[in-house]
């Protein structure tokens, strides 16, 4: 390498592909780091992620009843496992369960009180925990990136 390009500050940018592929490609990876630190912080407690993220699902319409089968089509993840999870819920009572009367196999969720506070006491410990992350942004910087994101998943939402 000649004298010249050593004291030139190298640019990845340069190396890297579109900025679609770019974008996504980040997102994988700070969800990974994101997961890694949830599990991290959540385990050993009462709420584990995977019951976390099933009680923040609940939590954007409380008041719905959820079957299994739409709550794994919504989470993009396969009824087996959303079964085990929803399983530990019931009996922790933070969901309750009443039989569907347009098909007696399947049953209706709701999220209960317990399943709120444990919510929020959860949450809490997370923000507690990651509020160093954001600390240096303007909030019309977080109120941006946001809205880039929600239009994002809005997107992806639209074309499973």
């Amino acid at each position: 390498m000649s004298a010249s390009r050593e004291n030139e500050k190298y640019d990845r940018k340069e190396e890297l592909s579109s900025s679609d592929f770019r974008i996504i490609s980040w997102i994988g990876i700070i969800s990974q780091q994101t997961d890694t630190k949830m599990r991290q912080l959540l385990d050993g407690t009462d709420v584990p992620p995977p019951q976390f993220m099933l009680l923040n699902h609940f939590l954007h319409q409380p008041e719905e009843g959820k079957t299994v089968s739409k709550i794994a089509w919504a989470l993009q993840q396969p009824q087996p496992g959303i079964t085990k999870t929803v399983a530990k819920m019931l009996k922790k009572g933070f969901l309750r369960a009443e039989e569907n009367p347009e098909d007696g196999r399947s049953k209706f969720l709701y999220l209960t009180d317990s399943g709120k506070k444990a919510h929020q006491q959860a949450q809490a410990l997370l923000e507690a925990a990651l509020s160093d992350t954001f600390s240096g942004w303007r909030e019309w910087e977080k109120k941006d990136f946001f809205g880039f994101l929600d239009k994002l998943k809005t997107y992806l939402d639209e074309n499973r």
